[in-house]
């Protein structure tokens, strides 16, 4: 630890996070992604050959013997819900995938934190990045496409400069839009800058987040001895037959806002991110593209001095953890620096990488890890880093003080806080290291009210419909959810019940009742009864409403 280290002070103060969204290889959503992580589920699909072809893979190179047909994959990636952000068929066609699935997944974690960006109190910035597109490449080989779309329209769908000032106008956020590029830490980074906004009240909530959606899609990859790709498609941290990381893809944001503003709220906060801290290798490293072990534990140790968190203080860290023969030691190695030899700790701190289930998601890589702890910290429990069988002999975590974490636990129980950490190493040295802690036990809300007006609303009856059902499905699976948290947050975010919206309003009775089967039955009965009216006249009324029955 550096002299620095000692002041234990907080430096920064603390952000709740209380939204999230995303999109994973075999998981359309976070309730998917975390019951894959729990499940210790290896999400890489196994290509066949006709989806190989489909995507163009020349069939010499499915023959070459170091072709890998593996990939981290996402499902429907050419749908987009145009009309839901009024943008016409042709503008869509020109966007990147990339932009488009950013889009809809920021709606959803804007959702998911129950905000309206019209009703916040002030501005809402943006902080986000992308890969390089390979759509863009795609379409410039259309000469006609690209001659009557314009060199400027296409270029605003695809480049990297355009992904975060995409969501700032499609959603009319006023706050600081900034698109970052950092390679594999960039969407931390981005994380890490909407928390200085944030701190220094530039905006009042903030969405960071990252996309990596490679076109063409399924079309594994060819492993090169000197790469950081597996030989066989599957992702091994810390093991000892760790041999790399295989290449996947990913959309996922989250919300944030400062902590007191979250409580003084009512947000449901997911955790807290106590401190963030960022720096770069600088040359002390043998290539561009190596780690250095100085520069991981100098952003470790002063993330944790800014969070006011001793080392023995944190209870899990989600490693950076590509599985390469080289970045896996050095990155223990630099953890040792900071978490070894500490005569406070009563036992090792669990490690664990999500690219075992899902791969490297590059851009999208370091949000998906914050996901994933901060999902950990809400529910109280850590998932297995899958495909650790035997420690990788190069690695000594007793010295680190770590263990890893390759089953299913829940948190040690002690009197402070859960805490723990994220990680994040880009390819040219830029590092990032986050400190994350439980959110604040909360009472639970309390209206004033004896009965609540239950808006659903969407622009299509089709996706009114669809909604319905994933709300029933969600209340099915939660039975423990008071229905008044429920009534607060759709209230909050929906606000749309004028013209160009189908909306349908439940009225329920009991102030603290909970999910039954009568409250689902009425769900269902209302779905059916909406679908039968779809039926029946494909230009139903805009207004659909139910009140008592």
């Amino acid at each position: 630890m550096s002299s620095k280290s000692s002041n234990w002070q907080p430096q920064q103060n603390p952000v709740a996070i209380i939204g999230m969204a995303g999109r994973f290889p075999a998981s359309r959503n976070i309730a998917q992604f975390w019951l894959n992580l729990c499940e210790g589920r290896d999400c890489i699909a196994r290509l066949t050959t006709e989806e190989l072809i489909r995507d163009g893979v020349d069939q010499t190179l499915m023959k070459h013997e170091g072709f890998v047909a593996a990939g981290g994959v996402l499902d429907d990636i050419e749908l987009f819900d145009a009309q839901f952000f009024r943008i016409s068929p042709r503008e869509a066609e020109s966007m990147d995938p990339q932009q488009r699935i950013f889009l809809e997944t920021v709606q959803h974690a804007l959702d998911d934190a129950g905000c309206d960006p019209e009703r916040v109190r002030g501005p809402v910035g943006v902080y986000a990045g992308c890969r390089l597109s390979g759509y863009w490449l795609r379409l410039l080989n259309n000469s006609e496409f690209m001659r009557t779309t314009g060199w400027h329209q296409v270029a605003a769908g695809n480049d990297k400069d355009f992904l975060a000032t995409q969501v700032s106008f499609r959603f009319n956020l006023r706050g600081p839009s900034v698109n970052v590029q950092a390679a594999c830490s960039t969407s931390l980074l981005a994380t890490s800058l909407a928390c200085d906004a944030l701190n220094s009240r530039q905006c009042d909530v903030a969405i960071a987040g990252g996309a990596s959606v490679a076109v063409p899609h399924r079309t594994g990859y060819l492993f090169q001895p000197s790469g950081i790709a597996s030989p066989d498609g599957y992702c091994r941290p810390f093991d000892a037959g760790a041999n790399g990381s295989v290449l996947g893809n990913g959309v996922a944001a989250v919300v944030l806002k400062r902590l007191p503003d979250a409580v003084a709220d009512g947000d449901r906060i997911y955790a807290v991110i106590r401190a963030t801290a960022v720096n770069n290798d600088g040359s002390s490293k043998s290539s561009f593209a190596a780690p250095s072990v100085q520069g991981q534990a100098d952003v470790v140790a002063e993330a944790l001095r800014r969070a006011g968190v001793k080392p023995h203080e944190i209870d899990y860290i989600e490693a950076h953890g590509t599985a390469t023969s080289i970045g896996d030691p050095m990155e223990v190695a630099a953890l040792a620096r900071v978490f070894g030899n500490d005569p406070h700790r009563q036992e090792l701190c669990g490690i664990g990488s999500v690219k075992g289930n899902v791969g490297h998601l590059d851009p999208a890589a370091a949000v998906t890890s914050l996901i994933k702890v901060a999902l950990a910290l809400h529910h109280g429990e850590l998932p297995p880093s899958i495909h650790f069988d035997r420690p990788n002999p190069a690695i000594d975590f007793a010295a680190a003080g770590l263990r890893v974490v390759n089953t299913r636990m829940s948190f040690p129980s002690r009197s402070k806080p859960r805490r723990c950490g994220v990680s994040s190493f880009g390819i040219g040295g830029t590092n990032v290291h986050a400190v994350l802690e439980e959110a604040p036990v909360k009472d639970g809300y309390v209206s004033d009210y004896p009965s609540h007006l239950f808006p659903i609303s969407a622009r299509s009856a089709e996706a009114l419909s669809a909604m319905q059902s994933e709300l029933a499905d969600h209340l099915l699976a939660n039975p423990d959810l008071p229905l008044e948290n429920v009534f607060r947050v759709i209230i909050k975010s929906d606000d749309k019940a004028g013209h160009d919206f189908h909306t349908i309003a439940l009225y329920f009775f009991d102030r603290f009742e909970q999910v039954t089967t009568r409250v689902l039955s009425l769900l269902r009965f209302f779905k059916a009864f909406f679908d039968r009216r779809l039926d029946a006249e494909k230009h139903a009324a805009k207004s659909c409403v139910f009140h008592r029955l």
